[in-house]
């Protein structure tokens, strides 16, 4: 781990690191105790308080500098690394899982240092109360101490974004990795303590196999914002924990995102978004798990995606072609299988795929590509984030039944509109309540990009001008004019 400056062992010994696609071990790492985070987070409030990281730009923007060259440097390690310990397939490390946001997660807010309205000024006035003419300005100050909480899906991607932006603004950070997937967060570690200059406490790495460990940081009043990327459960647990403390928040949650295909779309390339879920076996967050079509064209719908879902075979990540590959655990494994048996107790039509498990792979948490029929968008399949790639089909009756189809959720993370022109799209994607919306099959995801939700979704951002002003602190100042 990563503490003060420091390469560390826990105090809890270590814990083991499964691939997910072939059940062995790959590994051990630093497991921590509940101590070591408060070391970590000892170690993030001196040098919030004590340096002039805050407020040394330069060095803050030569800093992140470093650390894109020295990722850059073990990009191919990294590569494999997340191959093996997420389990995702190789082909999305050249997209989303590493390539996308090694491109621009840090040298994105390394350029915003530059750009940022730090100071703004609101002119002069006259302020009756003092009987002066008074300047005013807003500045914005980094936030303080940050616990970063990252997932197990997207794993380096999510803490690139988190470290690039919260470093960025200024601040310091304890970056807790889940359990399932630490190397690419040691790596992280071992690569700022070797190879920049990022002062010792400015941003720690925890590794731990207890989540409790993680929760010391929503509880710790040295901490002043939680930055968390997972479930909504886990969410509002970190909202209920971060009360007593008056936690800022940033809540990057769940989805149950929708493609509306309207009836003059491209109707083949809407049916053909409906493989989202198949890609990284739908551990994603913005994952469009529900496709309406309409009822005028459902049944050539079903037999497109049925051919497509038939084409999908679950498989050895380490294989270019895979697109699906394993789960990342057991535990999601049954959870995923038991979504699917609770598809059928309801109603729905099993058209591809079911609990049973895939033929030919006896090692590996696997779950076959599931493709379900006539859903009712009152069924547990339509309304749960399922994680896992299980697709729920909804037939609706006009354009006016698709948006209340889309906006029924207790979610509003992502979704897609697919038209016969993109003014017609543009005009059914303002109706719905969802933070990120592709239109006609494009992706408009980068690190100048604000992504988040709506609703059970999530509170603030992350990217953008946005994502860097969750990071701050607003001070407005008033001094005599003259």
């Amino acid at each position: 781990m990563l503490i003060d400056g420091k390469l560390v062992e826990g105090q809890a010994g270590t814990f083991t690191n499964i691939n997910p696609a072939t059940e062995e071990v790959i590994g051990e790492v630093s497991d921590a105790s509940k101590a070591d985070m408060h070391r970590a987070i000892d170690a993030a409030r001196r040098a919030f308080d004590e340096t002039d990281w805050s407020t040394n730009h330069k060095f803050r923007q030569k800093c992140l500098l470093q650390l894109q060259e020295a990722l850059e440097s073990e990009q191919e390690e990294l590569r494999e690394e997340l191959i093996l310990e997420v389990g995702c397939p190789r082909s999305i490390t050249h997209g989303p899982q590493l390539d996308a946001p090694l491109e621009d997660a840090l040298r994105y807010p390394a350029k915003l240092i530059d750009e940022y309205p730090w100071e703004t000024s609101l002119g002069d006035a006259f302020v009756g109360v003092t009987g002066m003419n008074t300047t005013r300005k807003v500045w914005r100050e980094a936030a303080g101490v940050v616990g970063a909480i990252v997932p197990w899906n997207f794993p380096f991607e999510v803490s690139l974004q988190k470290i690039g932006q919260a470093l960025g603004t200024g601040c310091t950070m304890v970056l807790k990795p889940a359990p399932d997937t630490p190397f690419n967060a040691t790596r992280l570690g071992r690569l700022i303590a070797e190879k920049t200059d990022i002062p010792p406490g400015v941003i720690n790495i925890v590794t731990a196999s207890d989540h409790l460990v993680g929760e010391e940081l929503t509880l710790s009043p040295k901490v002043d914002l939680i930055s968390f990327t997972g479930s909504t459960a886990v969410g509002r647990r970190i909202m209920e924990k971060g009360a007593a403390t008056m936690k800022r928040l940033f809540l990057e949650l769940g989805g149950k995102s929708a493609t509306i295909v309207l009836e003059d779309a491209d109707f083949m390339l809407g049916c053909m978004m409906g493989i989202a879920p198949c890609m990284h076996a739908g551990q994603g967050c913005a994952n469009p798990t529900r496709l309406l079509l309409p009822k005028s064209r459902y049944d050539e719908g079903i037999e497109i995606l049925t051919g497509v879902y038939q084409g999908v075979t679950p498989g050895d990540p380490q294989d270019p072609s895979t697109m699906c590959g394993p789960v990342i655990n057991d535990k999601q494994r049954t959870r995923i299988r038991g979504y699917i048996e609770k598809g059928i107790e309801e109603g729905a039509r099993l058209v591809v795929g079911g609990a049973e498990p895939p033929e030919g792979l006896d090692k590996g948490y696997y779950v076959r590509p599931t493709l379900f029929a006539d859903v009712d968008n009152k069924m547990t399949i339509a309304q749960e984030e399922i994680f896992g790639p299980v697709l729920s089909v909804i037939p609706y009756e006009d354009e006016e039944d698709a948006i209340r189809i889309a906006n029924d959720s207790p979610y509003g993370l992502a979704g897609n509109v697919m038209a016969g022109t993109v003014e017609h799209a543009l005009a059914v994607a303002r109706r719905i309540r969802s933070g990120f919306l592709g239109i006609n099959g494009t992706v408009g995801y980068g690190a100048d990009t604000p992504f988040g939700g709506y609703k059970a979704s999530g509170i603030g951002r992350q990217n953008g001008t946005a994502g860097f002003d969750q990071y701050t602190e607003i001070k407005s100042v008033a001094y005599p004019a003259g």
